[in-house]
């Protein structure tokens, strides 16, 4: 059979059972100068693959253009990089159908592809080489992340559902050394992140625009990295000391302890003994403020206002002056 008499037959067999071999397909168009054919597996795993002849097909591989909406520039290149390789082992063979059925086959077995640039990003940006390690495991949709600081180490998984971006991620804290209180922070926090990025908030702006879900890994495992690495060395804002001991059993859990770090709304960790001397001595006018970045300071053990904060100590003073009254008139 020549050339033509070929493709003709191979484009009958495409058109014929293309839709019950190759799930979510949907043929745009089957020509011998063109087959334009779209793959979706999920809203965010959609590609349309444009197929020619070439003249000495079958024994060159088809030219193939992947063109998508949904997903990146370099990724669209990085499949089609995958399968030229994959048809180069089929040279000789009918290559529609065997290209198309290995497309659908890569968009089903690799959930991480709407994430991948993210992930991309957080190996260059957030990890440090040798020493954190980010696994993963396409099949299963799950990233798994170490990362060390002096003595501390953290460990989280973060699993990646088919309909990502739209929802949310799921976050699992393996491993760490930090306070409980700390751990617990960490993982609520970056659940809250992920919620925020698929849910429209209660309130809504009248001249913000439509919410639409948006992009989270990133932002999610940045926030996880960063508390992992920031608060090992982090100091005091008010004696200057390490926060945390150097050695993780070392670390206060007696919440009336000096030492016990504390842990404030715009993120700064205190010694407990630190902040609460801070928060009780003057001046008062217009609250407390984080040495570091100048934002009022907000705490539930601290919840009072500056007036009845400024009315407390003048008592305390008073009733201080007393007493040293009283020692003074017994000596």
């Amino acid at each position: 059979m020549d050339r033509s008499g070929l493709i003709n037959q191979e484009l009958k067999d495409v058109q014929k059972t293309l839709l019950s071999k190759v799930e979510g397909c949907e043929i745009i168009g089957c020509h011998q100068n063109l087959v334009s054919i779209k793959i979706t597996k999920t809203p965010h795993r959609v590609l349309t693959v444009c197929i020619q002849f070439p003249q000495n097909y079958p024994d060159d591989i088809l030219l193939v253009e992947f063109k998508s909406k949904v997903m990146s520039p370099a990724l669209v290149n990085h499949i089609g990089q995958i399968c030229d390789n994959e048809l180069k082992k089929r040279v000789g063979d009918k290559q529609v159908m065997i290209l198309l059925k290995f497309v659908r086959k890569f968009l089903d077995d690799n959930p991480l592809l709407p994430c991948r640039d993210e992930l991309t990003k957080v190996k260059k940006e957030l990890l440090e080489e040798d020493i954190d390690i980010m696994k993963m495991k396409q099949k299963q949709g799950t990233i798994s992340i170490a990362v060390c600081k002096e003595n501390y180490r953290l460990k989280f998984t973060v699993s990646v559902p088919d309909e990502y971006p739209t929802k949310s991620i799921e976050m699992t804290m393996n491993e760490n050394n930090f306070p409980a209180v700390m751990a617990y922070y960490f993982i609520s926090q970056a659940r809250e992140f992920a919620r925020q990025a698929v849910e429209p908030p209660l309130k809504k702006n009248p001249k913000a625009p439509p919410f639409q879900p948006s992009p989270h890994v990133f932002k999610v495992m940045k926030f996880l990295i960063s508390c992992g690495k920031r608060y090992p060395v982090e100091n005091c804002p008010l004696c200057g000391k390490q926060t945390l001991p150097n050695n993780p059993s070392e670390v206060v859990s007696d919440m009336k302890g000096d030492n016990y770090a504390e842990r404030i709304y715009c993120g700064h960790l205190f010694h407990h003994g630190c902040l609460d001397k801070y928060m009780k001595t003057p001046p008062f006018e217009d609250g407390k403020k984080c040495p570091n970045c100048k934002q009022r300071i907000y705490h539930d053990k601290w919840n009072i206002s500056p007036r009845l904060a400024e009315a407390r100590w003048a008592h305390k003073e008073a009733r201080q002056r007393e007493l040293d009254e009283v020692v003074d008139f017994l000596s």
